[in-house]
């Protein structure tokens, strides 16, 4: 079995102490999912002198295999996930560049199910989970799948190895705080070792706090106290070049509609609808009429350009960057 896995490492031949970063289920295909990176997250943990490891599980993206479930038994769920977890752990304590005695784990939605359910394992070098968001979601309500989560969180509290980290915010669109309370209640009282930390609402979603830009300032102070609390490093002593910033211009207004240049009235029309759009976000455009936006999560430049990209054959260049318009101030003759 491969697993695609994406590494940072910062500079020298270390041995660095480890993060393995564990992804959540996006619907539909397993296959056709993108491959994470958790570039925010990464960055902290390479700032502060760790390799990091984000592999993508059996049958998700480029990762060999098939992907298996187990419907509504979420306890089976996290327990199928944890094996790959584990071989990571277990192949990661075997390179040169591994302090394979400071690991921790870190898991976002599914990821978070799955890395808790590893910490029911003796995996040696691991010193705590960081559970972001944690569960699985069954789209449509086929079964009672929140109280199989619950029935789950209390065979792993009853079988933890390592303490942990819990955050979940008061918007979630998947585990609200109600029941991620329950969960959290639910793997102490079987022995489990778990603080909650239950912040309030972020942005729309507060799901997605962890590929947010801005999520930092809400899981950053908590993460680094989790990590003092375990013995792991959390001083900064590497340097880490944030992306280079979009130059806002005098182009135009960032509200004036009218004044976005080759597109039709219906590429202006999106246009509106993106600026009620939350930050980070995109929106670019071509000379041919095409435009693509992106919002929130990780890489909005590139993801805008691409999607403007697919439908034209002349460069997509970006227009607005988050509250700025970037569109060079002479560069079109006029404006459509």
């Amino acid at each position: 079995m491969q697993l695609e896995t994406t590494v940072f490492r910062p500079p020298g031949p270390g041995p660095f102490p480890l993060l393995i970063v564990n992804h959540g289920k996006a619907p539909g295909n397993p296959k056709l999912q993108a491959r994470d990176r958790f570039i925010y997250l990464a960055t902290a943990f390479v700032r502060r002198g760790y390799a990091v490891m984000v592999p993508m599980r059996t049958g998700f993206a480029n990762s060999t295999g098939k992907f298996v479930e187990y419907g509504c038994n979420m306890t089976a769920n996290g327990y199928e996930q944890a094996g790959d977890i584990a071989d990571v752990v277990r192949y990661a304590r075997a390179q040169p560049w591994v302090d394979n005695e400071h690991i921790v784990l870190a898991g976002q939605s599914f990821g978070g199910l799955a890395s808790m359910a590893a910490a029911t394992q003796e995996l040696p070098g691991v010193r705590g989970v960081m559970n972001f968001a944690g569960g699985l979601k069954v789209h449509g309500d086929l079964c009672d799948w929140r109280r199989a989560l619950v029935k789950a969180f209390t065979e792993y509290g009853r079988r933890n190895k390592v303490p942990s980290m819990w955050m979940y915010g008061a918007n979630d669109s998947y585990f609200g705080p109600e029941l991620a309370a329950r969960m959290h209640s639910a793997f102490t009282a079987a022995g489990g070792k778990a603080e909650m930390v239950a912040f309030g609402p972020f942005k729309k979603d507060a799901h997605g706090l962890l590929g947010n830009r801005d999520g930092a300032t809400i899981w950053l102070p908590e993460v680094e106290r989790f990590l003092g609390e375990i013995g792991m490093p959390t001083r900064e002593v590497y340097a880490v070049a944030d992306p280079p910033v979009q130059r806002a211009t005098h182009y135009a207004a960032l509200e004036d509609v009218d004044a976005v240049p080759f597109v039709p009235q219906r590429g202006r029309e999106q246009y509106r609808e993106f600026l009620q759009k939350a930050t980070p976000r995109a929106f670019a455009i071509s000379p041919t009429g095409s435009w693509g936006w992106a919002e929130e999560g990780e890489n909005t430049n590139e993801k805008a350009l691409a999607a403007c990209q697919a439908a034209s054959k002349e460069p997509c260049r970006l227009y607005s960057v988050d509250n700025d318009i970037v569109w060079p101030e002479h560069g079109t003759a006029g404006r459509n």
